[in-house]
């Protein structure tokens, strides 16, 4: 049987050496509480590449300050961003592997000092502030910041962008009719809760001709939630616009329990793949080389998303190798022990 994991994938005009993605995950490090890479996050995201990983993503970058989820995210809503982000991406490529962004506002979960946004004055939790509900010109104004922040991230030499549409942030509360009340044209029918993330990947699209991947929440644990059928009509929307890949994650839209058990968000990645004709990223306890190869043997998903599997180790393409019995070759420095 043909081994698939390390295939190189092709989107657009950017190939991967393989199809192992290491997920945006926030590192809370960005400790001068002004969005700028620190000199962990260099280590951090070149361990990852030296490791053979084939895309990384970096962790939820601001495009707003008031679109952060703590003080100490990394933002993009400042050309001063630019040049440590372009560092972060130079030790990346010289790996051979690619970078990607994610770009992304936490609308109501923004857990910071000051007013917070999001489509309706509803917070997340008691513990949690109460947002203000956005006007049409505050949300013309984030849409603006996207468009700004993909031109920031070509100048910082990313590779692929990626909009942050799950976990309950603000494109998801747009989308979920969970956090949308609104009675205008961006709330109510889905088609009008999709505007706020159609509009959004209009204005990216104007100055970004790379790949563009959007993550959504598969499954919002909740009964009066989107339903499978609601994220096929997204992911058709989002295709016939030009999206490039859905990367399919789950939760976060209201505090909800959630048991998860090894691949468990993988089914949501293969229905929306199958219902919209749309390459897809699995992700969700995907933790050994064998799991991942049946994702990619079975044609459930395109890519495969890891994350506290890189975190626990940067080198888990090695070991996936060994398991799979694929000659990986590794940095030079470490063919001794490779």
């Amino acid at each position: 049987m043909k081994q698939r994991l390390f295939e190189p994938y092709t989107v657009k005009n950017v190939t991967l050496k393989n199809k192992i993605v290491m997920s945006p995950m926030c590192m809370y490090s960005a400790d001068d509480q002004d969005g700028h890479a620190q000199l962990f996050h260099l280590a951090h995201y070149e361990s990852r590449a030296a490791g053979q990983v084939g895309l990384i993503i970096t962790e939820a970058t601001a495009v707003l300050p008031e679109g952060r989820i703590s003080h100490e995210d990394l933002g993009i809503w400042n050309d001063a961003h630019i040049e440590g982000l372009k560092d972060i991406n130079d030790a990346i490529h010289r790996h051979g592997a690619k970078a990607g962004i994610q770009l992304a506002h936490a609308g109501r979960k923004a857990n910071l000092r000051g007013e917070i946004f999001a489509p309706s004055a509803e917070a997340f939790s008691s513990s949690m502030n109460v947002p203000t509900e956005m006007t049409e010109d505050d949300i013309h104004r984030t849409i603006e910041a996207f468009r700004k922040s993909a031109a920031r991230s070509k100048k910082a030499e990313f590779d692929i962008v990626e909009l942050h549409g799950a976990h309950g942030y603000l494109i998801n509360q747009f989308l979920s009719p969970l956090t949308n009340h609104r009675t205008d044209k961006y709330g109510g029918s889905r088609e009008k809760r999709y505007r706020f993330l159609k509009e959004t990947i209009t204005a990216v699209k104007e100055e970004w001709d790379g790949p563009l991947f959007v993550r959504i929440s598969g499954e919002e644990y909740h009964e009066d939630g989107n339903t499978m059928d609601d994220f096929i009509f997204f992911a058709k929307e989002m295709k016939a616009q030009g999206v490039d890949l859905i990367d399919v994650s789950s939760g976060g839209v209201v505090p909800a329990a959630i048991e998860p058990y090894p691949g468990y968000q993988v089914k949501f990645a293969e229905q929306i793949k199958a219902g919209a004709q749309i390459d897809t990223g699995a992700v969700g306890l995907i933790t050994n080389g064998t799991q991942a190869e049946e994702i990619l043997q079975n044609e459930r998903a395109d890519l495969i998303f890891l994350a506290r599997a890189l975190l626990r180790n940067p080198y888990w393409p090695k070991q996936a190798a060994d398991e799979l019995g694929y000659p990986l070759e590794g940095p030079r420095q470490y063919t001794r022990a490779w």
